[in-house]
């Protein structure tokens, strides 16, 4: 049994390029791997995806208007700006929080379970 050994062709990018162009200028398909012996039946077509005209047809491109890239700048200063003010009350929470568990040791209470009972019961008597 003897095994058939492939020969695979390399071809260097302005290679490709010139039987692209030559492509496009209107030369054929069939033409061109004749001329080139090219042996892959879609190697031209692979080569035109990539370094055609047109590659770019089936990529998606975003142009931004004025409006929108203003909105987006005033978008992405809101968002800092509440990250900081989230940050600040998260700050100011910790400090409170700290605040009430050093009053409960020194006071020997716990003003969080305590808190509302008072407040509840004066309601009630009213």
């Amino acid at each position: 049994m003897t095994k058939t050994v492939r020969e695979f062709n390399r071809y260097s990018i302005s290679f490709k390029k010139q039987v692209v162009e030559e492509l496009e200028n209107g030369s054929s398909y069939s033409y061109l791997q004749k001329k080139y012996d090219i042996r892959g039946a879609e190697t031209i077509q692979r080569w035109v995806r990539s370094f055609g005209r047109d590659h770019l047809l089936n990529k998606r491109v975003r142009i931004e208007t004025m409006d929108e890239k203003r909105r987006l700048k005033e978008l992405e200063e809101e968002n800092k700006r509440l990250k900081l003010a989230l940050a600040d009350s998260i700050v100011a929470n910790k400090m409170l929080e700290t605040l009430i568990d050093v009053s409960n040791d020194e006071y020997k209470t716990d003003l969080k379970k305590n808190f509302g009972n008072g407040l509840f019961q004066k309601g009630l008597k009213k």
